[in-house]
């Protein structure tokens, strides 16, 4: 077997399904509700997808490393000026490398196109998180039922009624949601669904009084679609605290132009709609 083209090979390979993975972690919802709502991708949960792409991620490096071992004499005719002297710095390498520090650096300050890549991998990513169901708080998965139902206001002994009639089974109050879900086949947002009373439920798109997890990527218009305000309203009352922002602004953006936290204007914005 030829070693050089198994490598060639290894490396075409890994790269394509390298950046298969690459797309999906791309438009998955984010971990707190995929995590929550037990999202999967055929057949596949975030996890699992992270996983085979750090993997697949470990093997291009591997590959191309020896890539570059059997390829190292055409590399270094790559390298070479007119004369047949070795020089790191040609015209070629220079314009690959303004390339790249051009995309490094465009990503850290925001720039177009770069900016444009990310914030439609946000967008579509927030899609999936609405579509999905964002968690009543971060890392709701790992909490012991017990403590799950106080802090969403759930008398223990109810839930543990209710759990029984759906046919839920579950080592003690003490078990983590996620251990309780896993052993039943279900999403934690599945036995969420089943102790929260009813009432509950209907007044699920009330706004809370703290924050969701992500509400800082979210744009203004999206806050008040989720939470069925008055965009003029809020506008409005917003600007009487002078504070100045658009319907299509982020979260974090607002409370930074404005010099305040993000939880701050959130705050805000809670007192408005009540």
């Amino acid at each position: 077997m030829n070693m050089r083209r198994i490598t060639s090979l290894t490396a075409l390979i890994s790269f394509v399904l390298l950046m298969l993975t690459s797309v999906v972690l791309y438009i998955v919802p984010a971990g707190r509700v995929a995590y929550w709502s037990g999202y999967q991708l055929w057949g596949m949960s975030k996890v699992e997808w992270g996983n085979v792409h750090i993997n697949l991620g470990v093997l291009f490096l591997i590959s191309i490393l020896l890539h570059i071992y059997y390829n190292w004499t055409p590399i270094v005719t790559y390298m070479k000026n007119k004369s047949k002297q070795v020089r790191v710095f040609t015209p070629e390498f220079n314009v690959s490398l303004l390339v790249t520090l051009v995309v490094f650096w465009g990503t850290l300050a925001g720039i177009p196109p770069m900016s444009s890549v990310i914030h439609l991998g946000e967008t579509i990513s927030e899609k999936a998180n609405l579509t999905y169901g964002e968690p009543p708080y971060g890392h709701a998965e790992l909490s012991p039922l017990a403590d799950f139902a106080k802090k969403v206001d759930v008398e223990l002994e109810i839930a543990l009624e209710l759990l029984q009639k759906a046919g839920i089974k579950l080592d003690s109050p003490q078990q983590p949601m996620q251990e309780i879900a896993d052993a039943n086949g279900l999403s934690p947002q599945a036995i969420y669904l089943t102790i929260k009373p009813q009432v509950e439920q209907s007044a699920a798109e009330t706004m809370p009084e703290e924050a969701l997890g992500g509400t800082g990527k979210r744009t203004l218009a999206q806050i008040c679609e989720m939470y069925g305000l008055n965009p003029a309203e809020i506008i409005q009352g917003l600007a009487a605290k002078n504070i100045s922002a658009q319907l299509d602004q982020q979260m974090k953006d607002i409370a930074a132009a404005n010099g305040i936290d993000p939880h701050t204007l959130y705050a805000e914005i809670y007192q408005l709609q009540k």
